[in-house]
């Protein structure tokens, strides 16, 4: 692990969900850090805002405050603009979806969460990167588990703000919200995504594992595992019980009739093919030291 020097400059890239839900939180990340460091804060109101802010970050190491969708957003432009090597990234969780943040070992309270990035360490971590030069950070999954609601925004910082929308827009929007909560006549749900099997094709560094004559319940692939990712299928019992099949490998390819995907928290696809491979290395994390 490399020492992170407390002299260094810091960018502080505040989600604007983040600030709106738990402005307190948000309030004591930044009185910290500014009395360990320099810093420049910034709360972009949109992801074009949000990209800008890290192209021009300069020498400044980047820290967000924000959720895991606000830290998947970060690594995914930083890689796209082939900047991951350069900088360390931090983040102080504030919001409702942390279980990357956590499952990384990253602080959940405020105060030590920016003593952290202050004081900490950088952790390398390997990166799942596919063929469309997207992220996967914790874990890729297929089927997608849980589709998000229609309309819904995968990235948070692309949320506008309310103080922003003028007064008859949000009479309007909360006049649809209040007419979609009334009950309507009810109707068969269809059946969740994970329930229904799903015929895919899986290689694995260039070993077929599975075909489309076997169906399967699910496939997850989690990066950093022997310098690789560990890929588990788990094909569908007819009677007596299949083991999972489980490998590890660098290069992973899926294709099948059309499926989604969840990469982390964001739903990709849908698809007829992906190939993920491992970034050894690829980004690093600031954490506590020891």
């Amino acid at each position: 692990m490399t020492e992170v020097a407390p002299s260094d400059q810091l960018l502080v890239v505040i989600d604007p969900v983040a600030h709106r839900s738990d402005g307190e939180s948000v309030r004591i990340a930044k009185d910290v850090l500014s009395a360990g460091a320099a810093t420049k804060v910034c709360l972009p109101a949109g992801p074009e805002e949000f990209a800008r802010v890290l192209a021009r970050r300069g020498s400044r190491r980047p820290v967000v405050v924000g959720d895991d969708r606000a830290l998947l957003r970060a690594v995914s432009l930083l890689h796209r603009q082939r900047a991951l090597g350069a900088c360390a990234v931090s983040l102080v969780p504030v919001g409702g979806v942390l279980s990357l943040a956590r499952s990384l070992g990253v602080p959940m309270g405020a105060v030590a969460a920016a003593r952290a990035v202050l004081d900490g360490v950088e952790r390398r971590m390997d990166l799942l990167v596919d063929d469309s030069d997207g992220v996967v950070v914790g874990a890729l999954r297929i089927p997608s588990v849980a589709l998000p609601s229609p309309g819904a925004v995968p990235f948070s910082v692309s949320e506008e703000s309310d103080a922003v929308r003028p007064p008859w827009l949000r009479t309007c929007q909360s006049l649809v919200r209040t007419l979609a909560s009334r009950p309507g006549r009810l109707v068969a749900a269809p059946a969740p995504e994970h329930a229904r099997p799903s015929r895919l094709r899986v290689e694995v560094d260039g070993v077929l594992l599975v075909d489309l004559d076997q169906p399967v319940e699910s496939v997850s692939v989690t990066p950093g595992v022997l310098g690789g990712a560990e890929v588990e299928i788990r094909p569908v019992s007819v009677g007596a019980a299949v083991a999972p099949i489980r490998v590890v490998g660098r290069r992973v390819t899926v294709s099948g009739a059309d499926f989604r995907y969840r990469a982390d928290a964001v739903v990709g696809g849908p698809v007829r093919t992906r190939t993920w491979v491992v970034w050894e290395g690829a980004w690093g994390l600031t954490l506590p030291a020891g």
